[in-house]
């Protein structure tokens, strides 16, 4: 990645209220949008506590939680995909990519297998993360220091082997349990419930990484040259590992498998704002809702009444952009 002081460009942090204004934007047309469209007329009524009763349940039961949940989960995602890349100065790293996603879902899967609550749930998914991330991060290393194709082809063959142990679990599962887990596993937000733990997660994730911008900014120069400049890298590094794979295990708990948020949206910001971490990591959590909000959106109405998966949207978006970047990074 390069030099993470050079100046970005002109009003940098305009954009984060232009993400703002775009979240809200994005989040008012996944309640308006549906198999039962609501003028703006309609929206108004029911937030200032009109509007008939089925208008109310609409909005209230079903559309909402599902946008907020849709936003926090894209939020977390690109926030881990942006924290990776910034570490491992690769702009190819993100959480579906070097595997953090497969072990979230294995550890997930194993503990919905054996008929575990939501809270066993997440701490499964976050132990299969971490699980992930010291496995790729370990294997990639060996003896040495990493490299990103070494990196990058640790992370394809550790997915490749989470695929393998998903696929064990799926033949395992009860065949009336089956079609539920397919479709959470191919990211799937019709079943989010309640998006507050997601939520807390990502805002109390983005105030933590906050503080760190600058430690972060002289860590992607490179680890020797940050710890001469004073930064204790591993505890940083280390600080950094755990974040990312409790970020991604609550995204995965909360929308299954979903994958090239992390991949596309920070990639796409260090383009247009520059590398300053500071600015960089709140602005990929705005960017991530939107997103997925918009691609769960389009999931619901593009075969209406029949919803696709949200996970088949962000792939036929993220594809092309990886298979970009490949291309660049040779």
């Amino acid at each position: 990645m390069p030099g993470v002081d050079a100046p970005a460009r002109a009003y940098p942090w305009t954009a984060l209220w232009v993400l703002v204004l775009a979240g809200v934007l994005a989040m008012a047309l996944a309640v308006a949008v549906g198999s039962v469209p609501l003028g703006a007329a309609d929206l108004w009524a029911v937030f200032t506590g009109g509007g008939n009763e089925l208008q109310r349940d609409l909005i209230w039961s079903l559309r909402a939680p599902r946008a907020l949940a849709a936003f926090a989960t894209g939020g977390l995602l690109a926030l881990a995909g942006a924290l990776m890349q910034v570490l491992l100065r690769n702009p190819l790293a993100d959480p579906y990519v070097l595997g953090l996603s497969g072990g979230a879902a294995v550890g997930a899967l194993g503990a919905m297998l054996l008929g575990a609550g939501a809270v066993l749930v997440s701490g499964s998914a976050f132990a299969g993360a971490l699980l992930s991330t010291l496995l790729v991060f370990g294997l990639a290393r060996g003896g040495g220091s990493w490299t990103p194709t070494r990196l990058l082809l640790t992370g394809v063959v550790v997915a490749a082997g989470w695929s393998a142990v998903i696929s064990f679990l799926l033949t395992m599962s009860p065949a009336e349990r089956l079609p539920g887990m397919l479709y959470w596993l191919m990211g799937d937000l019709s079943h989010a419930g309640a998006p507050g733990w997601a939520w807390l997660v990502l805002v109390v994730a983005v105030a933590a990484m906050l503080p760190l911008g600058r430690p972060l900014n002289v860590l992607a120069r490179g680890p020797l040259q940050a710890a001469a400049l004073g930064v204790a890298v591993r505890p940083l590094e280390t600080s950094v590992y755990v974040l990312a794979s409790l970020v991604t295990a609550v995204a995965v708990t909360t929308a299954g498998s979903v994958g090239f948020v992390g991949l596309i949206v920070p990639h796409l910001l260090r383009l247009v704002l520059g590398n300053d971490q500071r600015l960089i990591l709140p602005a990929s959590a705005l960017a991530g809702g939107i997103l997925l909000t918009l691609a769960d959106t389009l999931a619901r109405i593009l075969l209406a009444p029949q919803q696709l998966p949200v996970g088949v949207i962000t792939a036929l978006l993220g594809v092309p952009v990886f298979l970009f970047l490949l291309y660049r990074s040779r």
